[in-house]
């Protein structure tokens, strides 16, 4: 019997979701026992290879290669988990949110006080992904399943949440994984 596939990815935040998956340290060999990782970092594998039970998202949407990647998740996944605070809220990517994007990439590229832009323009080639008016939550852009919240969630937090979900069992975690004061 084959074993269940897991995906992850990461969009806008800044890949500490994914230290912390590889913070569950030895217990990482258990996870490899019963399952396969798919698309991942992890595995430096870049496209799906079939469904996967599980799939893991951090960071939030930033661009138009953000929503096509999770789209692509939520398409493959049968189970989708956005973790961590950017891609439960957008975390740090959306305090632009409060300016319009016209105005972030004027300060970026043309106005900021160490921007040295001889050509006057802003980068428009089409190998770069289009920005969104704004950063989106996940679940803003695709139906989500579980939300494990922390900047990042403890490689605990992670290891209950994936075992109790490739064995079949209520995941509840303890308060104790989900406090953050």
């Amino acid at each position: 019997m084959a074993k269940p596939k897991v995906a992850t990815t990461s969009l806008a935040g800044c890949f500490g979701c994914h230290m912390s998956i590889l913070d569950i340290d030895d217990r990482i060999l258990d996870l490899v026992e019963i399952i396969d990782f798919d698309k991942s970092p992890i595995n430096d594998i870049k496209e799906f290879t079939g469904e996967c039970l599980v799939g893991i998202v951090e960071g939030g949407c930033a661009n138009e290669e953000n929503v096509r990647v999770l789209q692509d998740f939520r398409k493959h996944c049968k189970i989708l988990i956005s973790l961590g605070d950017c891609a439960i809220n957008g975390g740090l990517p959306a305090m632009r949110n409060t300016i319009p994007l016209k105005e972030c990439l004027d300060e970026a590229y043309l106005n900021g006080p160490s921007v040295h832009n001889s050509t006057g323009k802003i980068p428009n080639d089409p190998e770069i992904p289009l920005l969104l008016d704004k950063v989106y939550p996940c679940h803003e852009v695709v139906k989500v399943d579980y939300h494990l919240p922390g900047c990042p969630p403890s490689a605990e937090t992670i290891w209950q949440a994936l075992t109790a979900l490739l064995t079949d069992k209520p995941l509840e975690l303890p308060y104790e994984l989900i406090k953050y004061d």
